[in-house]
């Protein structure tokens, strides 16, 4: 088997300084990841860090914005490969009932989103990935009949955030508790309630 290459090792290393600033952004927050620590955590030399990104915060920027890019990037699947509107809708409150407000991405999120309010290049890349998400959500809403679907997406997106966010000083607030309220928005008043509710059990 041949030896790999120097741009192939790049790639490693690379991957290598982005999986461990998105495991030391939620444990150190967004000030607390350094050259030094990203590096020992990457199993690489300090100097590596600044060969493959421009600073630290540019590292940080792409560690965080590829694993929130990752999470909404699953909402497009879970609702095209839906039976109906409420599958789709349980499906989706089902995949977010992992994030309890205390796991490692979930607490990535409220880094990023405190780090976005002094970083206008995060800020960008954030409302980018959230734009694509809630276009995403506006075709199929479109698709479903449910008026106003720009906005209502805007608001279901924010809904979910919020819950994921919130949860970490509000256990009670499951997928289950919110499920009925979110088919209400969606003009589904009388759906959803028994399948939401066995969701977030």
């Amino acid at each position: 088997m041949s030896s790999p290459t120097s741009a192939e090792r790049g790639v490693e290393v690379r991957g290598r300084l982005l999986a461990a600033a998105a495991e030391l952004i939620p444990l150190l927050g967004w000030r607390g990841v350094s050259t030094r620590v990203v590096a020992q955590k990457a199993g690489v030399a300090p100097g590596l860090v600044h060969y493959h990104f421009d600073s630290v915060q540019s590292l940080l920027r792409q560690a965080a914005v590829g694993v929130m890019g990752q999470v909404l990037a699953a909402v497009p699947p879970v609702l095209s490969g839906a039976e109906s509107g409420e599958k789709a809708m349980g499906q989706l409150l089902a995949s977010f009932e992992d994030f309890d407000g205390t796991d490692s991405t979930s607490l990535l999120f409220v880094e990023a989103y405190l780090a976005a309010t002094r970083d206008s290049q995060l800020r960008a890349e954030l409302s980018r990935i959230l734009e694509e998400a809630r276009l995403a959500l506006t075709a199929w809403l479109d698709a479903q009949g449910t008026p106003a679907p720009a906005a209502t997406a805007a608001v279901l997106i924010a809904t979910l955030d919020g819950v994921m966010l919130h949860r970490a000083v509000q256990p009670a607030m499951t997928t289950g508790e919110i499920g009925p309220v979110l088919h209400r928005l969606l003009g589904n008043p009388g759906n959803g309630k028994e399948e939401a509710g066995s969701e977030g059990r």
